[in-house]
């Protein structure tokens, strides 16, 4: 098949918002309030984690900007690290996320899809398993949802390899039905969902952090505590809020990148923030915070506690009743698709740039007849593919929040490395509020990276095991290149 020698220039301002827009909205926000809430137990913080969240995220996009406008290449992040400290530390990030944050985010999305598909199709069960293994204490499920989840994969595989136009155009799609169906969710929640003894109940406790003890006393979180519990709720709002970076992947693609990158990380990520801020706002206004595990109803169940977390149909049942898991499934359905869209487009450039550094396959390092990186593509496909058959994506996707906060640091660090090392480069675009910004940004990131450290250790070390495990793996494939 004819190969092509370079990547094809067809990504605007708007097909680079949508990239980013659409690889961060998900079913994270729909779902992972729940846990947010059994954390800070109270309203105005569970508002709060999702600020400090946005701001995190705003900040980064603002500061990666400068580094976009400095190297507009294919694989975007790794290139950075690659230039701000050494090859080993790009590759370093490049292994971690083939190996799970991209796959492992992929196959989680994947399965979230095939799971809500479940809902409208009852055939697509989880109960439904037609091999079963076990091995080193992981179990590997094969049944109807792995099927539709690996096949969902597979579609917008092939879709991505006839072309980044074809990939564009899936993903303005999804996108723009995404943002108009949460922007429906908000005004539906605030105009005919909201509920006055809800409000009451929350704008009691609205800034009184609590959690249940073994008795089921409310015990008051204060100092030490409150942060504690804050850096652990981060966890699924970053996790609902990444991707964001995807767009710097595509540089190569992006019409006049230099300006249009920086641009559509700020108009990304600020619409998503807002958007999920309101979301959960959605939430306080419609149901109590503080509930009980045992409630007969939604309710009585109240945010903490919603029937398997799915916050969302919970918020829309008083509107669409018996129908509100179908609605709400659909939605995810949708959503979730336009979401692994732009996680498939956008992670096969980076694979492409470390196979051209020579630290990846060599074929993966080749474009197609139509200009992407099929072998890229193909190879991330069948790899998502066994994560899902494995069952360990959620665990890995866990223990990488920790080594993604790693990364995002070191990038956003290597633009002060990057202006002692290269202070004449070009820079059209400078990061925002530098050097304020960026160091705030790097203390609250390494501050939630702490935290974890101390409190949630089952997702610190396992993540820095698998970072760690790519030094000898790096050596090797540089003595011998394959």
């Amino acid at each position: 098949m004819k190969e092509e020698s370079s990547f094809r220039k067809s990504l605007n301002l708007f097909d680079s918002t949508a990239i980013v827009m659409g690889s961060m909205i998900g079913s994270g926000v729909f779902i992972v309030g729940a846990d947010i809430a059994r954390q800070v137990g109270s309203p105005g913080w569970l508002i709060m984690t999702w600020v400090i969240t946005g701001f995190l995220t705003v900040f980064a996009a603002l500061s990666y900007g400068e580094l976009a406008g400095m190297f507009p290449h294919a694989g975007g992040q790794y290139v950075y690290l690659r230039k701000a400290y050494n090859p080993l530390t790009g590759f370093l990030y490049g292994w971690t996320l083939f190996l799970v944050i991209q796959t492992g985010t992929i196959a989680a999305v994947g399965m979230a899809f095939a799971k809500f598909t479940g809902v409208l199709f009852p055939w697509v069960s989880e109960n439904v398993i037609w091999y079963h293994a076990e091995f080193l204490r992981y179990h590997f499920k094969f049944g109807p949802v792995q099927i539709v989840a690996i096949l969902s994969i597979c579609i917008l595989t092939w879709i991505n390899l006839q072309g980044i136009k074809e990939g564009k155009k899936v993903q303005n799609v999804f996108t723009s039905g995404k943002f108009l169906l949460v922007v429906g969710f908000i005004l539906i929640g605030f105009l005919f969902a909201a509920n006055s003894d809800s409000i009451s109940k929350n704008m009691a406790v609205f800034w009184n952090p609590a959690v249940k003890n073994a008795s089921g006393q409310w015990i008051p979180l204060t100092g030490m505590a409150l942060i504690a519990a804050l850096g652990m709720a981060q966890v699924g709002s970053l996790f609902s809020s990444d991707a964001w970076n995807n767009v710097t992947f595509t540089a190569a693609e992006v019409i006049n990148p230099k300006k249009n990158i920086p641009m559509s990380l700020f108009l990304g990520t600020f619409i998503v923030t807002v958007l999920f801020i309101l979301v959960n706002v959605v939430y306080i206004v419609v149901l109590p915070l503080r509930g009980d595990p045992t409630g007969a109803t939604v309710m009585d169940k109240g945010i903490q506690y919603a029937l398997q977390d799915r916050l969302a149909t919970a918020a829309v049942h008083h509107v669409f009743g018996i129908y509100a898991a179908s609605v709400m499934a659909l939605f995810i359905m949708i959503s979730t698709f336009g979401c692994n869209n732009g996680l498939i487009l956008s992670g096969a450039r980076v694979y492409y740039a470390m196979a051209a550094d020579g630290v990846f396959f060599k074929k993966v390092g080749t474009l197609n007849s139509k200009g992407v990186p099929a072998t890229g593509l193909i190879f991330q496909a069948v790899w998502a593919s066994l994560l899902c058959i494995s069952g360990t994506y959620s665990q890995l996707l866990d223990y990488v929040v920790f080594a993604v906060l790693i990364f995002y640091v070191l990038t956003i660090a290597g633009i002060f490395v990057l202006r002692k090392t290269m202070p004449d480069a070009e820079r059209p675009y400078k990061a925002f509020g530098y050097p304020i910004i960026p160091a705030l940004y790097i203390i609250l990131a390494t501050s939630i990276m702490l935290i974890l450290l101390i409190y949630k250790r089952e997702y610190t070390w396992p993540g820095l095991v698998i970072v760690l495990l790519g030094i000898p793996v790096y050596f090797l494939w540089k003595k011998k290149p394959v």
